[in-house]
């Protein structure tokens, strides 16, 4: 895993951490903020899963 993905997992973990507390509060301005957290967290964690891709085509391709 890379940083990116690790703070994708992280930022999606506490975003919906966040949009329940709302839930439960009643809160609807806290659940739509965890919901914003939730999707930069996915976005995070897929260019994560890109750049391992990425990284690991270009080792295959660079071997001797």
């Amino acid at each position: 895993m890379n940083k990116d993905q690790i703070k994708g997992v992280a930022k999606n973990i506490a975003g919906k951490v966040q949009e329940n507390t709302g839930k439960i509060i009643g809160s609807k301005d806290q659940e739509i903020k965890g919901l914003q957290k939730q999707v930069v967290g996915k976005m995070e964690q897929t260019m994560g899963d890109a750049r391992e891709a990425i990284e690991k085509t270009v080792k295959e391709i660079t071997k001797p």
